[in-house]
């Protein structure tokens, strides 16, 4: 045989698989669509932006690039052989009937243990219903006046260590102290007791250490899920990988229902078959596992226990991270618009006149009133919303039209960021903190405001949007006037643009202020 001949089939045999997928990018209908040229052949372009924290700026800056002519946005751009970023939230895939489940990067987020299931990652779109009907009502608005309590006691001490830097005068990170309060927060809503972040600004027992290195590895490994079961197990034994965190983050939540359990167990002896309540917890707002615990004793709802697991660790894994950046966020931006600032103060100065703050506390009810309060927390969440990655969906077998163009297969899904910073949408100043937008909108009402809610997604859309986004509306409208009424803040670096880190939550990593107290609130 022809050694040129034989050599000729051996390549081609080793080149059969590049040909084939040189020949599937050429004849797909989806060719069309922009993007950069190795995302046609692999998803490693969109891993290393992942890897690097900036994913949310990089699918800003993809859209921008291959926007036609007269537009800001590409309206679609391809972030991999079968990933396509959208621009418009359809209703379609994110609507309350959507046929779209979430995609397999959902996977990195699970337990590789199917007994260990929890609401983020579901996937089955029936039974994510199902288990969110059980949460809905400890979650709902009208349950918010049980846990202001909860708050206020929050508030109190988080005045109180931030009055101890201010005597200091020291320089200290902010997003860490905003942190430290949330989850405190959190233990209160969930547990009646703190887990005692606020008493030294510190992080108790490598929590805050073990969430950041779950979210890193749950954000990476979900890009190529497949792994996932194989390397957790590698993984789960090591404190410092993302695996180690997540057990680690397990544990203490198994601790802490463990000692519920002991507790109610006690106390049900002694109330003789009821759980029986002390003098000072008469009357006092039952938390959240006080509420499930009665849901699953009462037998209703279908509560089964793993739902108590399942609602800790919900609440611990997304309730500090999502709110600490929200209000990074918020106070930011204040501190960088001093107009805005002055504003909200005369508000806040108008509002104690007219009794509605009591001291130096504001009732959730009467901070929903306060237009421009609302405003500042909205464009707050506008301008750093807590989460950077597309919200992938999977197209429905059969295929699908999404934001005019039909797909036969693949995943689809639009950035917060980029719905964020659409100036199709938001306008030629959609860079800049002006929370007169939203009042200027609803004003004039229409189609206006209508669309500006529609691309607004900072606790995502449709049936999957964040369950303990009022609780996290709630701490907001609490602490933030309490800020800004109490101290003044100084950035270290004014003149310099605040940096995040994105591993599915956008941190900011250099929010360092000194907190003086304003002179009216020296007491």
């Amino acid at each position: 045989m022809d050694l040129t001949f034989l050599l000729s089939v051996v390549l081609f045999i080793l080149l059969s698989p590049l040909l084939y997928r040189i020949y599937t990018v050429l004849a797909s209908p989806l060719h069309h669509i922009p993007g950069p040229f190795l995302a046609r052949f692999t998803k490693l372009p969109y891993f290393l932006s992942i890897y690097r924290g900036q994913a949310h700026q990089d699918n800003i800056a993809l859209h921008r690039r291959y926007a036609p002519p007269g537009q800001h946005f590409a309206p679609i751009v391809r972030l991999g052989p079968n990933l396509y970023s959208i621009t418009s939230p359809d209703k379609a895939v994110y609507g309350v009937a959507s046929k779209f489940p979430k995609s397999s990067w959902y996977e990195g987020w699970r337990h590789p243990n199917p007994q260990r299931w929890s609401l983020f990652p579901n996937r089955d779109i029936a039974r994510h219903a199902e288990t969110r009907r059980v949460f809905s009502s400890i979650y709902s608005m009208s349950s918010l006046v049980g846990y202001e309590g909860y708050v206020d006691t929050c508030n109190g001490i988080f005045e109180q260590r931030l009055r101890e830097r201010a005597r200091g005068g020291e320089w200290i990170d902010m997003t860490r102290w905003l942190q430290c309060y949330a989850f405190d927060v959190i233990g209160e809503i969930t547990y009646s007791k703190r887990f005692g972040f606020l008493d030294g600004g510190e992080d108790v027992a490598g929590l805050i250490k073990a969430l950041d290195a779950n979210m890193r590895y749950s954000t990476l490994v979900g890009v190529y899920s497949w792994i996932h079961p194989y390397l957790y197990r590698m993984l789960e034994k090591m404190p410092n990988s993302g695996a180690g965190g997540r057990t680690y983050i397990n544990q203490t939540i198994q601790r802490r229902l463990e000692e519920r359990k002991a507790e109610r167990k006690k106390r049900t002896v002694e109330g003789g078959g009821k759980a029986k309540l002390s003098v000072e917890e008469e009357g006092a707002p039952k938390d959240f596992l006080d509420r499930m615990f009665e849901m699953l004793e009462d037998g209703k709802k279908g509560v089964i226990p793993y739902h108590l697991f399942m609602l800790c660790m919900s609440n611990v894994v997304a309730g500090s991270d999502t709110t600490a950046v929200s209000l990074s966020s918020v106070l930011y931006h204040l501190i960088r618009t001093p107009r805005a600032l002055e504003k909200l103060r005369e508000e806040l100065n108008a509002a104690e006149k007219e009794g509605e703050i009591n001291g130096t506390e504001i009732g959730f009810n009467a901070s929903m009133k306060m237009r421009y309060l609302q405003a500042c927390l909205k464009e707050g969440l506008r301008l750093l919303p807590a989460t950077g990655l597309p919200l992938w969906r999977v197209v429905p077998q059969g295929g699908a039209t999404v934001c005019g163009q039909f797909f036969p297969a693949g995943e689809v899904g639009i950035n917060t960021w980029v719905a964020h910073y659409d100036k199709d949408i938001w306008g030629e100043d959609v860079e800049s903190y002006r929370p007169e937008r939203w009042i200027e909108a609803e004003d004039q009402g229409g189609e206006k405001i209508k669309t500006m809610e529609a691309y607004y997604m900072p606790f995502g859309l449709g049936s999957r949007t964040c369950i303990g986004r009022h609780i996290s509306w709630l701490e907001m409208s609490k602490v933030v006037p309490k800020l800004v009424r109490t101290f003044d803040f100084e950035l270290e670096r004014p003149d310099k643009e605040m940096t995040t880190q994105n591993y599915w939550f956008v941190k900011p990593v250099d929010f360092s202020v000194k907190v003086k107290l304003r002179a009216e609130s020296i007491v």
